[in-house]
């Protein structure tokens, strides 16, 4: 026999789900025949796996340790014990159900392909190492997960949850646009107004690229940008623009492929961008990703989660590189939200 006792982060599952991370390798009809039996019993009664599990909340599975450790995979957190994955977090906000972070450009949001190390892993290993560490009970069957996406070679904040209450609220948010997003960039050109560009986006997935159409098309999705326009450089005779980008919609490439279709890619993007203009970034500056931060999140009042987020703000500071480009520009270093 073994008992499972429920913990924050776990708390808010149903209880199949709860049971089918513990151990990923049984089939669901398994649990559902020892629930039946009483061999899997919540709180010492029958249950039938659809009750919402709570932190302290007593699982007991009359089963033998070999069946146990059959239906597990080998590198199933268990107790503390996990494979972990070195990498140093910029933090910007941490409480019991979320976590933000200021992500590096070059690292993934998530796993391409199953040998990947992305966000979630270095978050995950964060986490693990953390509880290790002051000695705290550790999810017996969730693992942190991420409520927004960035394209791997663009920096800034990603909101990660840690319980799967964090996960909901702000995946919810999220999804119901309660939080808005913006994001800096320095864009080929001068861009004297502030706009507000709509379309529809293209997504071709055999190229892994989009196109921006003014016309609804088979499979197209709704797109809504805003930019404003905040300092101006020169590089030669080009001008650049360092823009402050509202994504009211939320496509993946949305950003670079509206501008792109603007005539003002922005500098540093090797897919949407002008090629001598990435070539004259990469020679002079080392460049080799587009110059996009995903810099402030500003959260809203939405019913469904607790009060304490209510119009929370976070800002993840601009990484050294896009500044010291932007210097070299002429452009001043202290611009809105900066000081």
């Amino acid at each position: 026999m073994q008992v499972l006792s429920v913990t924050l982060q776990d708390e808010g599952q149903r209880l199949d789900k709860f049971l089918a991370k513990f151990m990923p390798e049984a089939p669901k009809s398994f649990f559902y025949k020892m629930m039946r039996k009483k061999n899997i019993v919540l709180n010492g009664k029958k249950t039938d796996g659809s009750e919402r599990i709570m932190a302290g909340d007593e699982i007991k599975l009359f089963l033998s340790d070999t069946t146990i450790a059959d239906f597990k995979k080998k590198d199933t957190l268990e107790h503390g014990i996990k494979n972990t994955v070195s990498c140093h977090l910029d933090i910007i906000y941490e409480d019991s159900d979320i976590l933000v972070i200021n992500k590096p450009a070059g690292m993934l949001s998530q796993k391409a392909d199953k040998n990947d190390v992305s966000a979630v892993e270095y978050i995950n290993s964060y986490l693990l190492q953390k509880q290790q560490s002051v000695n705290t009970d550790i999810s017996l069957a969730f693992n942190a997960g991420i409520c927004n996406r960035l394209d791997r070679n663009t920096s800034g904040l990603i909101v990660a949850g840690k319980s799967v209450k964090g996960l909901q609220w702000m995946g919810s948010m999220f999804r119901q646009r309660k939080i808005k997003k913006y994001y800096l960039c320095i864009v080929k050109g001068k861009l004297k107004e502030s706009a507000r560009l709509s379309g529809y986006l293209v997504k071709h997935e055999n190229h892994n690229n989009v196109t921006i159409t003014q016309h609804e098309t088979a499979g197209s999705s709704k797109i809504i940008t805003e930019y404003m326009p905040l300092q101006y450089g020169k590089l030669g005779i080009e001008d650049y623009t360092l823009l402050k980008v509202h994504l009211v919609t939320g496509k993946a490439h949305q950003i670079r492929a509206h501008l792109k279709s603007t005539g003002h890619p922005v500098v540093g993007d090797a897919k949407y961008g002008h090629k001598d203009i990435y070539q004259i970034f990469r020679r002079r500056f080392g460049l080799k990703h587009q110059l996009l931060h995903a810099w402030r999140l500003e959260l809203g009042t939405y019913e469904d989660i607790p009060e304490k987020y209510h119009k929370m703000v976070f800002e993840a500071p601009v990484p050294k590189e896009f500044k010291d480009i932007m210097k070299s520009l002429g452009m001043s270093l202290v611009f809105e939200g900066e000081g």
